[in-house]
């Protein structure tokens, strides 16, 4: 059987409201560290995986161009050694 004291109902509808806030505060504190966060990742540079991977090709594909080019130079120096000069 239940107590029909005021006090008691009264106390325990404080709880519950206190409850009910306490939920809500931590909601909404949960809800603005979340927006705090994004706010604070915007401001960063961040690339997507798929961008990332076509520098990488694209960085690959200069690098060998670069090595086919001094190789190109390498040869081309040697055959201008291998010359002999003209008189002027």
């Amino acid at each position: 059987m239940q107590s029909e004291n005021p006090l008691i109902a009264d106390f325990v509808k404080l709880m519950n409201n206190a409850a009910g806030t306490l939920a809500g505060m931590t909601r909404e504190a949960r809800e603005s560290a979340k927006e705090r966060f994004r706010e604070g990742l915007g401001g960063l540079d961040f690339v997507s995986r798929e961008e990332f991977e076509a520098v990488k090709a694209m960085a690959a594909a200069a690098r060998a161009d670069a090595e086919a080019l001094a190789a190109r130079i390498a040869v081309l120096e040697q055959a201008g050694k291998a010359r002999p000069k003209k008189p002027v």
